[in-house]
């Protein structure tokens, strides 16, 4: 239902009179028709957000498993990064998928730029649609019955349906957008002062087009979506109002601008991410460079092709088909662009590790949470970058174990007070991560996600709940040892001996546990071997319960070792169900 309500304002609102065109009442362009443009541009990217939502959530799992597996080369990292896009309609969300997939470690910087490359030839697309249908065809009379099919769909228990529903909603709203937006921008023919103001920056060269690059990378950055800047560029263009080479110098700019998306994403992300935007970025700004230069050869070039191809008038005197020639210049830039630069990836993942350098200490940081640091990110793709962090958190944890092994079989007491320093530092770290983890899962589950999301972020929460109870029954370990010290309390071999068979099933067991949440799918998971070590972590502690019971009977057998020695096998015994749990939520048990 929340989905409904800005709908039912934005339909109301564009079917009111307040978008009523001023066309034919000569009129002077003022605030209130700035205000029809962006209440215009806000419908648009409304549209074009549902729309690209829906389908991330809808094929969420499927573009993620796509990314994964075909991208094994910087080829097929072009064509994934191509076949995403025009599926979501939104390089701005190819490029922080892409991001964050680098930042989770399930890209190389090889890799991520060719995707990056790909989604700059998909963004293309958007053009192609607005320019074809939007403009050629009224698309706003076929908008408001996709309305009759998408809004039940809305209301179907299926999730994947819901999804749908999303985009096909979404879809229409974007065309309505558009074609309010057409109607908002004034008509040239009533308001000649619009060209006049455009005349004074048209007469500088090459300065003309660097200005007119930095208008359109300046719109991108506020719109925050290239699409959306694309738009507005046709519209304007369909008006008349903007010349074919001042349009096509500000899709440069659209392409610089929309690298921003990806270097904002990328702030709080690791080094790796940071590299990766800088590489979509350095990867635009080398394209734009050399089309700046080489515009007044290739404009006039391409404007002769795309009327021979399209049938179309010339484009620097009609402006009705000035947006078709402007898709073709779009396609050509991006696509020449791949094709020049393709061959220097590895040129430019070098630049970007000599610009990006590495932190000091950044790989061997255990204290903060390293991949679910990106922003906006739909639930069915932040379980990729929860899911790392997930195994993360396992592998940290593991280690308070290691330090429990050296604790129990030190023998020099400042070594020993140096371990229990060392584990209460990590019982911090593991509530700290069991804290964030938490938070960040609370957050998402605010969005609307699938079923199958929704199982997944549960078995995360009861995952990273196991391990903060885990680190506390090792800082509970070592505060029995650190009594022991104080009282100066010895272990017979048998003792200390039977533990370390203890902690060596243990290690076992946390080794399976750690694969199974590293696996890719957590689908893949199985529990008979994790079953067979608990088994035997029981076995291991009712044999030292008699072997403690029957030492009792011994009076020289030290009362308070005793006490001790049941405290650390209990405790173990504990851990191991602990990770029996987590295997259980794993596999989606719990």
């Amino acid at each position: 239902m929340r989905k409904l309500i800005p709908l039912i304002i934005l339909f109301l609102f564009a079917q009111s009179n307040l978008f009523a065109g001023s066309e034919g009442e000569g009129v002077s362009f003022g605030f209130w028709d700035a205000v029809q443009i962006i209440g215009s541009l806000a419908f648009f990217i409304y549209g074009m957000k549902l729309m690209s939502d829906g389908i991330q959530r809808a094929a969420g799992s499927q573009m993620r498993n796509v990314l994964r597996t075909m991208t094994k080369n910087r080829y097929l990292g072009v064509f994934t990064g191509f076949l995403i896009t025009a599926l979501v309609q939104s390089s701005s969300a190819t490029t922080v998928m892409t991001v964050s997939f680098v930042n989770a470690g399930l890209l190389s910087l090889v890799e991520s730029a060719g995707v990056m490359m790909g989604a700059n030839i998909g963004t293309t697309i958007t053009g192609w649609i607005v320019s074809l249908l939007g403009f050629k065809l009224k698309l706003s009379a076929y908008s408001i019955p996709l309305f009759a099919f998408g809004v039940p769909m809305l209301f179907s228990n299926k999730g994947k349906l819901k999804h749908w529903g999303e985009f096909l909603i979404g879809f229409a709203i974007l065309f309505l957008g558009l074609s309010y937006l057409k109607s908002a921008v004034p008509d040239l023919k009533h308001n000649p002062e619009v060209l006049g103001f455009l005349e004074n920056f048209t007469n500088w060269g090459f300065f003309s087009r660097l200005f007119f690059v930095f208008v359109g990378t300046l719109v991108t950055i506020i719109v925050q979506s290239s699409s959306a800047a694309m738009a507005i560029t046709l519209t304007l263009c369909s008006q008349g109002i903007l010349p074919f080479d001042v349009a096509a110098a500000m899709i440069l700019g659209e392409n610089i601008g929309t690298t921003i998306t990806a270097e904002l994403a990328s702030l709080v992300g690791n080094t790796n991410a940071k590299r990766s935007a800088r590489i979509h970025s350095m990867f635009n700004i080398i394209g734009v460079t050399w089309m700046v230069i080489l515009l007044p050869v290739v404009l006039p070039l391409l404007s002769n092709i795309a009327q021979a191809m399209f049938g179309i008038a010339d484009p620097y005197t009609n402006a009705e088909d000035m947006p078709i020639a402007l898709s073709a210049f779009h396609t050509f830039f991006n696509l020449t662009n791949v094709l020049l630069l393709l061959a220097f990836v590895p040129w430019l993942v070098k630049m970007a590790i000599k610009t990006v350098p590495d932190k000091s200490g950044e790989e061997g940081g255990i204290e903060s949470l390293k991949f679910i640091n990106t922003t906006n990110r739909t639930p069915e793709l932040a379980t990729v970058e929860l899911q790392k962090e997930v195994a993360r958190y396992g592998e940290i944890t593991t280690r308070m174990l290691g330090f429990s092994r050296d604790l129990i079989n030190s023998s020099d007491d400042k070594n020993s007070l140096s371990l229990i320093s060392k584990l209460r530092k990590y019982e911090d770290i593991t509530d700290k991560f069991e804290r964030e983890i938490t938070e960040y899962i609370t957050n998402l589950s605010d969005k609307q996600m699938t079923h199958k999301t929704s199982v997944r972020l549960r078995s995360f929460f009861n995952i990273c709940n196991d391990m903060e109870r885990i680190g506390d029954i090792f800082y509970q370990l070592a505060k029995a040892m650190e009594g022991k010290i104080d009282r100066k309390v010895y272990f017979i071999p048998e003792q200390r001996n039977q533990l370390n068979e203890l902690i060596e099933i243990v290690q076992r067991a946390f080794d399976e546990m750690n694969h199974n949440l590293n696996l890719t799918s957590y689908d893949d998971a199985h529990l008979g071997k994790c079953y067979d070590l608990e088994e035997e972590i029981n076995v291991q502690r009712n044999s030292m319960r008699r072997f403690n019971q029957e030492k009792l009977e011994n009076k020289d057998y030290n009362i308070n070792a005793a006490m001790i020695f049941t405290n650390l096998f209990s405790s173990l015994e504990r851990v191991g169900d602990h990770i029996v749990n987590i295997n259980e939520s794993v596999a989606g048990e719990i």
